[in-house]
């Protein structure tokens, strides 16, 4: 498929009721279609793995042909100088989930991405260290508790960032390391403890969430199983 017809394709899906619903969710309504993510997912395994494509929707600034560009781009081929350029491209916390989850977190840069994006000033850039962070606790399987260790120093440092999206991501980064295993499960709640004495409403709210679930049952026996 050529990029005109995908884009012909994702404007026949086009739905504005859809497009004022993600709006209430602080999804960007900038360029959006209302396309819902199964039909978008539908269409990325028709299309298959196709980095020039994907560049090529990237560029157009349609919001859900840049959702379909990380589900689609080869991660083999992506360079660090596109993860800075698409970053800063981040208007919405969709995309910038959407891309880091299924795409950024899969190439070498991960790690170095989530250390450096996590001082950064820009909101999305931010939102998007932590989201690499959790990514990376879910699908690599390879990575030392060590690494872990290290990502949960700066969810200490960043937890007082009052802005919603980043304090979002900082829970969410926090959460699935303390998931991942038993050991970076107690490093975990001893970081969020630290968090939940520090002076600031989103410290206080990130760290409560946090030990709420990675102290319920259900996490503690998924652990305790997987440990087995």
């Amino acid at each position: 498929m050529t990029t005109r017809e995908i884009i012909a394709e994702l404007r026949s899906h086009a739905n504005p009721a859809n497009v004022a619903g993600m709006a209430r969710y602080g999804i960007s309504a900038k360029n959006t279609l209302g396309v819902s993510v199964p039909i978008l997912r539908s269409m990325a395994k028709r299309i298959g793995r196709d980095h020039t494509l994907a560049r090529e929707l990237w560029a157009s600034g349609i919001h859900e042909a840049r959702s379909l560009s990380g589900l689609i781009d080869d991660p083999a081929n992506v360079t660090e100088a596109q993860l800075e350029r698409w970053a800063k491209d981040f208007d919405s916390w969709d995309i910038c989930d959407g891309v880091c989850s299924n795409l950024f977190d899969r190439t070498p840069f991960a790690v170095a991405k989530a250390v450096e994006w996590s001082a950064r000033k820009e909101e999305y850039v931010k939102r998007a260290g932590f989201v690499l962070m959790a990514a990376l606790a879910v699908h690599d399987k390879e990575e030392p508790n060590s690494r872990f260790q290290g990502f949960l120093k700066l969810i200490e440092r960043e937890a007082t960032d009052e802005r919603n999206f980043v304090k979002k991501a900082v829970n969410w980064a926090l959460r699935q390391i303390g998931k991942r295993n038993v050991r970076l499960n107690a490093a975990a709640l001893e970081t969020a403890r630290r968090i939940q004495r520090i002076d600031s409403r989103a410290a206080r709210w990130i760290a409560a969430d946090a030990i709420r679930e990675l102290e319920s049952p259900a996490v503690r026996k998924r652990l305790e199983a997987r440990r087995r």
